[in-house]
Formats: C-alpha cells, sequence, structure tokens
C-alpha cells in the first residue's frame, strides 16, 4: 500500500494517523518529564532496550561541543577487521567473536570478519596495505558503511583507513564508548560516560581543510578591538580549549556527585557493615546473581553492558549478621582506560570492599582470559590485595571438563548456576565465612532497657550463645572495637549507679 505525502486512503487511516501522533506526544511528554534522576522502572527499561532499536539509516551521533567536525558513531552494517599478534587462532577467533557481540549490541548488523596474522599492527594503517586493498573490495561486496577495528587506532591510522576504504572507521574503544552512552540512565553514569568520550575524542579532533588553521588577530579578528588583537588562537586550539573547558566541568560534577556515594560507604564503615562487591566480565551473570541473594529486581539482559549504575543491596547472614552487595560495571578486554578515569568513583565499590566475588562466565570459550583481564583491572584500581571467591556461573549449560579445570586450578572457587539455581547456597555459605569477622570477645549480660545494644550485636557481631536472666540478656559474643567500647561504657554507667 504506497501513500503519498498529504493524502490518506480513507477517513479509517485519518483516525489511525491521528491516534499515533497523539500517542508520539505523549510519549515524548513522558520521556522528557523522567529525565529527572529518579528511581527507574526495571522491567519498564528492559523492554524499552528491546522496542527501540537502531533503524538503517540512523545512527548514534556523539554530541558536538564546538563546530568541528567530530567522530559520530553511525553503526549500521560492519565489518569486523582484527590483527592477530600473539596468542592462537582460536584466541584471535574469540577476540573477533566478542568484537561482533559489542557491534550487535550497539545496534549494528554484522556482514563480514577478518583477521590478519601479524607481528605488530602496521603504524600507518592497522593492517597492512595489501590487506587494505582486500577490505575494501570486501566492503563494496557487502555494502557495508562502517569497518570497526579490533584495537584502538591512532588518528593518523583512522584518517588513512578511512581515506583508503571510503567508508566509517570505528574502533573498539569507539565502539565500547557508543555501548555505555547507550545504555547510561542516572545523571553520574551519563556524565562518566561523556567525559570518557570526549577524552577519546580530544587528541582525534579534525576539522575541514584549512579551517581549523585559521588564526584571529588585527583586523581579522572582526572588530574584536583591544585585547583581540595579535598572532590569536587557531581554530582548533579554540576547539581543544573548549573541550579542555568541558572536561573541567564534567570532572568538578562528578566530583561533587561522588560526594553522596562516599557518605553513604562512610556510615558503613563506621557501623563496620561489611561490603561485598560483585565484580567479573560483562554479560557474565552479575546483576542476576545479586538478585537471587537479595531480590534486588536490577534490570537483567543478555547483553554486554546491561549495567552501568551501581546497585548496593543490604542482606544479612543466616546468624543475622548484616552486610552489603554490590553489583558493579562490567569489565572487558582491552576496557579503555577513559572509561576506567570516568568510571573512578563508581569503581571504588570494588576497590574499598572487604569481599570481591569474581563472576566468570563458565560457558564462555576461554574463561580464563576472562578471569586475566577482570584481575587486570582490578588491579589497577587498587584492589589487587582484596580477598576474592571465582563464582562460576552457568554450569547448566557450559562444558563439565572446563568447570572442573577451573575449580583445580582456582582453589577459591565454586560452581553455580543462577537460572537454575544450582550451587547457590554452596557461593552464599562461601561469601559468608569469608566476610571479616569482629575481632573483640565480649561475655557480658546488658540490662533489657538496652535492647539497642543487644540489636547492634545482632547486626554487627557473631554469637555464640544468648540466655535471658533476671538481671538482662546474657551474650557470649564477638563484636567490633567500636561497639565493645559502646557497651563497656553503658555497663561502667549502670555500675555507677548502683
Amino acid at each position: 500500500m504506497w501513500i503519498s505525502r498529504g493524502f490518506y486512503l480513507d477517513k479509517e487511516f485519518d483516525l489511525e494517523f491521528e491516534r499515533l501522533l497523539k500517542e508520539s506526544a505523549r510519549v515524548a511528554a513522558e520521556f522528557d518529564a523522567s529525565e529527572e534522576d529518579s528511581q527507574i522502572d526495571q522491567s519498564q527499561e528492559l523492554s524499552e532496550r528491546h522496542a527501540l532499536r537502531r533503524v538503517q539509516g540512523f545512527s548514534t551521533e556523539l554530541q558536538d561541543i564546538s563546530e568541528a567536525e567530530y567522530r559520530q558513531l553511525q553503526l549500521e552494517r560492519v565489518v569486523l577487521v582484527g590483527v592477530w599478534t600473539e596468542g592462537t587462532i582460536k584466541d584471535a577467533e574469540n577476540s573477533l567473536a566478542e568484537l561482533k557481540a559489542l557491534a550487535e549490541t550497539a545496534g549494528s548488523e554484522v556482514l563480514e570478519g577478518l583477521i590478519q596474522r601479524r607481528d605488530k599492527p602496521d603504524p600507518a594503517t592497522y593492517i597492512g596495505s595489501g590487506k587494505v586493498t582486500e577490505l575494501k573490495q570486501v566492503v563494496a561486496a557487502t555494502g557495508a558503511d562502517t569497518v570497526v577495528c579490533d584495537g584502538e587506532l591512532s588518528p593518523s591510522q583512522l584518517r588513512q583507513l578511512e581515506d583508503k576504504l571510503k567508508v566509517k572507521v570505528v574502533d573498539r574503544t569507539a565502539l565500547i564508548l557508543d555501548i555505555f552512552a547507550q545504555h547510561a540512565k542516572s545523571k553520574e553514569g551519563k556524565a562518566q560516560v561523556e567525559l570518557a568520550q570526549i577524552a577519546y575524542l580530544l587528541p582525534r579532533l579534525r576539522g575541514w581543510g584549512d579551517s581549523l588553521s585559521r588564526q584571529v588577530g588585527g583586523r581579522a579578528a572582526g572588530g574584536a578591538g583591544i585585547g583581540g588583537r595579535g598572532p590569536g588562537e587557531t581554530k582548533i586550539e579554540t576547539d581543544r580549549r573548549r573541550i579542555r573547558d568541558k572536561m573541567a566541568k564534567l570532572r568538578r560534577e562528578i566530583a561533587e556527585m561522588k560526594v553522596a556515594r562516599d557518605t553513604k560507604r562512610q556510615e558503613r564503615r563506621r557501623f563496620n557493615i561489611p561490603s561485598v562487591a560483585i565484580a567479573g566480565y560483562t554479560n557474565a551473570g552479575k546483576s542476576s546473581l545479586l538478585n537471587k541473594l537479595t531480590d534486588a529486581g536490577v534490570l537483567v539482559e543478555n547483553a554486554l553492558f546491561a549495567t552501568l549504575d551501581p546497585t548496593v543491596r543490604k542482606t544479612q547472614t543466616s546468624d543475622g549478621r548484616i552486610y552489603t552487595l554490590s553489583d558493579t560495571v562490567g569489565f572487558v578486554r582491552h576496557l579503555p582506560h577513559q572509561l576506567i578515569d570516568a568510571f573512578k568513583s563508581t569503581l571504588e565499590e570494588v576497590s574499598e570492599s572487604d569481599l570481591i566475588v569474581h563472576v566468570v562466565d563458565g560457558s564462555h570459550p576461554d574463561p580464563f582470559e576472562q578471569i586475566r583481564a577482570v584481575r587486570l583491572v582490578i588491579d589497577e584500581i587498587g584492589g589487587k590485595d582484596i580477598p576474592e571467591i571465582i563464582a562460576i556461573n552457568k554450569v547448566d549449560i557450559a562444558d563439565p571438563h572446563v568447570i572442573m579445570e577451573i575449580l583445580r586450578k582456582e582453589p577459591n572457587s565454586y560452581a553455580f548456576s543462577v537460572r537454575t539455581g544450582f550451587g547457590i547456597d554452596g557461593l552464599l555459605h562461601a561469601i559468608e565465612n569469608s566476610l571479616p569477622r569482629p575481632s573483640v570477645e565480649i561475655n557480658v549480660v546488658i540490662p533489657y532497657d538496652r535492647g539497642d545494644l543487644v540489636h547492634a550485636i545482632h547486626e554487627r557481631g557473631e554469637i555464640f550463645s544468648e540466655q535471658y536472666i533476671a538481671e538482662g540478656t546474657s551474650i557470649h559474643a564477638r563484636v567490633d572495637g567500636g561497639l565493645a567500647q559502646r557497651i563497656e561504657k553503658a555497663q561502667g554507667i549502670e555500675k555507677s549507679q548502683q
């Protein structure tokens, strides 16, 4: 059925069209109202992600903050290119398969994948000149509009490849940044992603011909007058300065938002509440595990980087001790340094925790490479010496031999499946046993009018025995130093009153 602009087939179509317009206006109004930082309905967010997919001809564009040409991503029909410099061909194929998953998460259609064996990437074009010709033929044959390279390219490599291929070229870092930009929901998350994006874009600033080499000075200043004459800045220098100003502003905003997270963390530390960080490779099942253990209701989706904003939930051990579990952003091989720097305040949930539950996807083709990549990031953010539990997820669909190999090589490892519930109790027992234990042993009788102290012992201590006698509650327990001082002080006051 073909319809020309301004003509409608019948009155029924008119009514349907009018209804769609009203619905679009209502949805737009609701979207504008939800821009405030508010609690996000996780089930609605998941349905939105499934409904709003990239359409051919549309692209994710990074917001311009000057007149210069920034690298606006257009991820639609793509060809993947990787350079295999070390390891086996299986390692190279796994890396390209991960790049394919990243590209599809960004909303693109992957048409072809190419790998070249080299000692190191070509300094001019990433892949060799012969491979560039072959890649150009593949791009023409498939009708691709974007080439995605499995590595971080220098500005000159990007420019040379684009000049030769005549299509947009995007590297792995820009691809990950694009996914983060799509998935960021909170105000802090959006600011962190924007900071990472412009830190990446700054050295890749490009313009049209000589337009960015113009200098403002003398009469060329367009009537700038006193103080506006002289050699002046070139156009590209002006744009770079504006970008640096924007970066400074974003860093200030993130620092201000960080205060609230630090305050909550200090409160937990003041009351000696142990913290457990759930970390691991992206899409390993971290959010699913948090939901299973705490009923947190966090968004769960079979997609890379579905979780960007950390979620902290309070829970308790089988004997009543309170501790927190936090879900964190997923890691990936060659996680861009811009992201690590920008998400520093978020990643502190991992680096300042008492225990790391490192979730591993047991069904992944190379789980040991995932473990290595995650540990590299944990080391980089200062969490190297924190006790770690390896939690091997998806054992219901994994190769049993691979699971056994991980269990043998990683001493503090536990196999489980969030989907079936297998092994959850064993993992939970291991988490509880690995929590830091209170250091002061007490054997006291607390008067019945000091129920607050008994409650604090239950929440923060480890109780061996508890009896109710005439004088009060007799408790034999282990507590932290601060609570022990409160109990001692309360007993001293009671004795002086007697």
